[in-house]
């Protein structure tokens, strides 16, 4: 009996977790991103990349409303530029990123690459003298490019479902950058009309279509391999920094702030001792 009763208890549990991964999809695949240790940081050469598969595939369907391109070359960002000594002329360079020893920012007004990336993108904006809409070069000032003029533009163009933001979505999205690494990794070919399969995906079918594909993306890093698995590290990467780009200052100030308690409770103890010494507990 006590068999039967147990044999049962599995297979009712082993439903329930089948059922639970259709509903809300199969648990991401666990990778190590070089910034979800308490002291980790960001590694601002998968950020530049990931920068570069989001403006040239996901910015397509995809907003991110809440970013601006004076972002990208702020103190932390993956375009900020120092200026560094080179040590055999002895003269500044500039540098992208911030460096290992010194090195001193370059205000974002002064950054020519982030100046560049914006006006590389057209913005639809109010000629002032006509009051219809127009077409001129980006500013640093501008939040990223909006790929449709609205919600309902951008349901017209895909099916009737609307692409999110992806300003935040590693922090709206349960699973965080793994999620977004495992979804674009997940597609496994099977469709039903003009829906895809996607294990990860909650429902497990979704109207994206694959968005990547081995090779889509030039790298200027020959390196660094252009397959799926690594655009997909990559975006999951820019996106996490732009969900939280002061992610390294906190850390920094977090590990200043426990030195400092650490250091006070020891002064605190050794108070305790001075004052309490001679004296039976």
């Amino acid at each position: 009996m006590l068999r039967a009763i147990s044999a049962a208890a599995v297979l009712v549990l082993a439903g329930v977790g089948v059922a639970w991964a259709a509903v809300h999809g199969e648990e991401p695949e666990k990778y190590p991103f070089s910034f979800e240790s308490p002291v980790g940081s960001y590694d601002m050469a998968a950020v530049q990349r990931g920068f570069q598969v989001y403006n040239q595939v996901c910015a397509n369907c995809h907003s991110m409303n809440h970013l601006a391109y004076r972002h990208l070359g702020e103190e932390g960002g993956p375009f900020a530029l120092y200026m560094v000594q080179n040590e055999e002329t002895h003269q500044p360079e500039p540098h992208v990123g911030r460096p290992e020893h010194g090195g001193e920012f370059v205000e974002v007004t002064d950054n020519p690459y982030v100046r560049a990336i914006a006006q590389s993108h057209m913005i639809t904006d109010i000629d002032p003298n006509s009051g219809q809409p127009t077409d001129r070069p980006g500013r640093i000032s501008d939040r990223f490019r909006r790929p449709f003029p609205n919600e309902i533009a951008a349901r017209a163009s895909n099916g009737g479902a609307a692409p999110p933001d992806l300003s935040v979505i590693t922090h709206a999205r349960h699973g965080g950058a793994p999620y977004v690494r495992s979804l674009l990794m997940g597609y496994d070919g099977q469709t039903r009309g003009t829906l895809h399969h996607n294990p990860y995906f909650p429902g497990g079918w979704l109207a994206m279509a694959p968005p990547l594909a081995d090779g889509a993306v030039p790298y200027a890093d020959t390196e660094t391999p252009q397959t799926v698995e690594q655009y997909a590290t990559d975006v999951a990467t820019f996106l996490q920094w732009a969900a939280d780009p002061h992610m390294e200052a906190r850390k920094r100030l977090g590990i200043v702030v426990l030195a400092f308690l650490l250091a006070l409770s020891g002064l605190l103890y050794l108070a305790y001792k001075q004052v309490w010494r001679g004296e039976s507990h």
